[in-house]
């Protein structure tokens, strides 16, 4: 471990041997034998924040950015639930957790007074182009053959997501109809708990469309179990044989983004080491090989930038709700 490593987990570990409850220093299971993180993530195994964070622990373990980080899922009311638990952490120094644009809708759709703006802002880790599923045997073989049935009757497709309402997954097909024609009021939109749940629903034959992104599904995809129709970002997906929307005759592109959180009013120190952590990682081999692989895009930042970006989030999740009818 190099000594900048040392210096930064040292001091904060310094930092939790002074406050005890809530901090995990361990001597065991840390190589470092300094301190240990908890990342949690906001939905159920399979989605997109627990890919990210899984993705991302697994680099920062393996490279020995930091010892052993226990990832946690804490699921319910599209990631509300975690964000009421990491809200109610104030001031633990050891717990982050993955968020994204999903997260900030729900707490909006689910009557929360919380925002994402009021925790602790670490670092924005990627976009992600949303994506349009299919079951491998769907009759869409385009993504026009499904804008055409769903423009002579938007009740009879129906339309999964990973995200509640004000989420990508929803967001997205709602700009969709706008670009192509049909009422977002008509969209026979159901929401599923991450894209675990939104798989299963998809390979059931429950939905007729899955909306997602490309990297949390990819595994099926390769597999053949599932077809992507379109891509929504500007350049077509590595690894994922779709055109995009506008290569497909629609005027729409459409990304959503991941990042890190950490509960309110932590020290400086803590919030500074996380972000030095996560830095570390990015600048990683592997995690530039993990962006190509899962069709993400960098773009990583920390500091002011991402706290300004979140209360940007807020206002535009607040406007397209509001639209929408659902504020």
């Amino acid at each position: 471990m190099t000594r900048g490593r040392v210096t930064r987990w040292l001091a904060l570990a310094l930092l939790c041997a002074t406050a005890l409850t809530g901090c995990g220093v361990t001597r065991g299971d840390d190589p470092s034998g300094l301190h240990r993180l908890r990342m949690m993530v906001p939905n159920s195994p399979g989605g997109g924040y627990d890919l990210t964070a899984r993705t991302a622990v697994k680099i920062m373990e393996d490279r020995d950015i930091t010892g052993r980080v226990e990832v946690f899922n804490v699921i319910g009311a599209g990631g509300t639930v975690a964000m009421a638990r990491l809200m109610n952490e104030r001031g633990n120094d050891d717990l982050m957790m993955t968020m994204g644009l999903g997260v900030v809708g729900a707490t909006y759709t689910n009557g929360s007074k919380i925002k994402a703006s009021d925790a602790t802002a670490i670092a924005k880790l990627i976009e992600d182009p949303g994506a349009i599923f299919v079951p491998a045997d769907s009759p869409f073989k385009t993504v026009q053959d499904f804008v055409t049935a769903w423009k002579a009757d938007p009740s009879k497709v129906t339309i999964g997501g990973g995200s509640s309402p004000g989420g990508p997954d929803h967001l997205f097909p709602m700009e969709l109809a706008k670009a192509v024609g049909v009422d977002p009021k008509s969209v026979n939109f159901i929401t599923y708990d991450g894209g675990g749940d939104l798989l299963t629903a998809l390979l059931g034959k429950k939905i007729t469309i899955g909306t997602s992104s490309p990297g949390e599904l990819i595994d099926q995809i390769e597999a053949g179990q599932l077809r992507v129709l379109a891509v929504s970002s500007d350049e077509r997906v590595e690894g994922v044989d779709a055109p995009t929307l506008v290569e497909s005759g629609i005027d729409l592109t459409f990304a959503n983004w991941r990042g890190v959180l950490a509960p309110p009013e932590i020290s400086d120190s803590a919030k500074q080491a996380m972000v030095d952590v996560l830095e570390e990682m990015h600048a990683t081999q592997e995690w530039k090989d993990a962006l190509v692989k899962n069709g993400w895009t960098d773009a990583f930042v920390t500091g002011e930038q991402f706290e300004r970006f979140l209360v940007d989030q807020d206002n535009r999740v607040a406007s397209t709700l509001t639209e929408l009818g659902l504020l």
